[in-house]
């Protein structure tokens, strides 16, 4: 089969990394599920493979390649021993979560608990940048017949991470204020659609003029323009306190006099600082990633004496899944597409994901011969 391979003496820009080769195809094992891809998601995940940052996912994947793509919508090709609820031709989406399905933690506790969990397609090989995929049977959903291949493609892994964050994890409720950092990418504008769903108020933080009316017309209560507060000196790169505490003082004068109740953070070192402050007391900051660096830090005077929660989330498990995939079957959550790219230039959305050059999300055409097939509903 074609796919894009990434292999460890070539680390670096996505748009080097990946390159077009042939490769044997796996055969399912026991539980595993082969499907053949006909769209793709492009997540950050694949630039950090590309790039080999943090760390390089050649430490822990045992392969000496690598296929990036941790979202798909496809086809049952073949199912591999023990498989019952899926067979040839079942039309799916696939979520990105693998865990061993044996141990306590999976079967009482949580998955996403289980010591041998994974993300698919980034600690594990085999994604969706290829003709075809092999996962394991738990990994797949109906696919909303509703929508296109390339729809589908297009949300698992952000939709359900910040369902996970905002619903199980910082328990979202009518009336909060949530501060929605990158409200214009693919975390963010789930998360103001959530937020709009579940009553809750989005402060939406956007960094050009398109991504304010994407948010505004997915439901933002408010926007606020990130390209107005110094939060860090150009120059030295220190915390600019006055303009955070700028930037906490329009948060108020949005919601009526209110700091937020949640603080939606998968930005990390650029903005986990101001996160902290602008939290109400008893507030809370979920996050799950940080694409802005790493090694955080923040005045803990503003968590403890303000008893502050800071909640870590990370994808979500497969029942919380299929209830979030749900809203999208019944239309109560839209896909947000914001470009399609044939095969032949898989490493270009990477390369612009890096680049922060994107708005919303970015799906590549693998299967599906062009935009607008794989609608079911007549």
């Amino acid at each position: 089969m074609e796919a894009w391979v990434i292999r460890p003496e070539r680390l670096g820009d996505p748009i080097d990394a990946m390159q077009l080769e042939r490769i044997d195809v796996p055969d399912p094992g026991p539980g595993e599920v082969l499907v053949r891809v006909m769209a793709a998601g492009v997540n950050y995940n694949g630039v950090w493979a590309s790039l080999g940052l943090p760390v390089s996912i050649f430490r822990y994947t045992g392969y000496d390649f690598h296929i990036a793509g941790s979202d798909a919508s496809g086809i049952v090709e073949r199912v591999g021993p023990g498989v019952t609820r899926w067979k040839p031709g079942d039309e799916v989406v696939i979520h990105c979560n693998q865990s061993c399905g044996e141990c306590p933690e999976c079967n009482g506790l949580d998955p996403m608990a289980c010591s041998r969990q994974k993300i698919w397609a980034y600690e594990t090989n085999w994604g969706s940048f290829a003709e075809l995929c092999l996962v394991q049977s738990q990994q797949l959903l109906a696919k909303p017949a509703r929508l296109t291949w390339e729809e589908a493609a297009s949300y698992g892994l952000t939709y359900f991470t910040a369902y996970r964050m905002l619903v199980d994890r910082a328990g979202v409720k009518a009336g909060d204020n949530v501060l929605v950092w990158g409200a214009g990418g693919g975390l963010g504008t789930f998360a103001v659609q959530l937020c709009r769903l579940y009553g809750a108020n989005a402060v939406a933080v956007v960094s050009s003029d398109d991504k304010r009316a994407l948010v505004t017309e997915l439901g933002a209560a408010a926007v606020l323009d990130r390209r107005q507060f110094a939060l860090h000196d150009p120059d030295t790169g220190e915390r600019n306190f006055e303009e955070i505490k700028r930037f906490g003082k329009a948060i108020r004068e949005v919601t009526g006099g209110s700091d937020a109740d949640i603080v939606f953070e998968h930005v990390g070192a650029a903005t986990f600082f101001t996160s902290v402050f602008v939290c109400k007391t008893f507030g809370t900051v979920v996050i799950c990633g940080a694409t802005s660096g790493f090694q955080l830090d923040f005045d803990v005077r503003y968590l403890w004496m303000r008893q502050k929660t800071i909640l870590g989330s990370h994808f979500a498990n497969a029942y919380e899944c299929q209830r979030a995939n749900q809203l999208i079957a019944e239309g109560k959550i839209e896909p947000v597409l914001s470009r399609v790219f044939p095969w032949s230039e898989c490493p270009v959305p990477h390369q612009m994901m890096k680049e922060n050059e994107h708005v919303g999300k970015m799906v590549v055409l693998v299967g599906a011969e062009r935009e607008g097939e794989g609608r079911r509903d007549g």
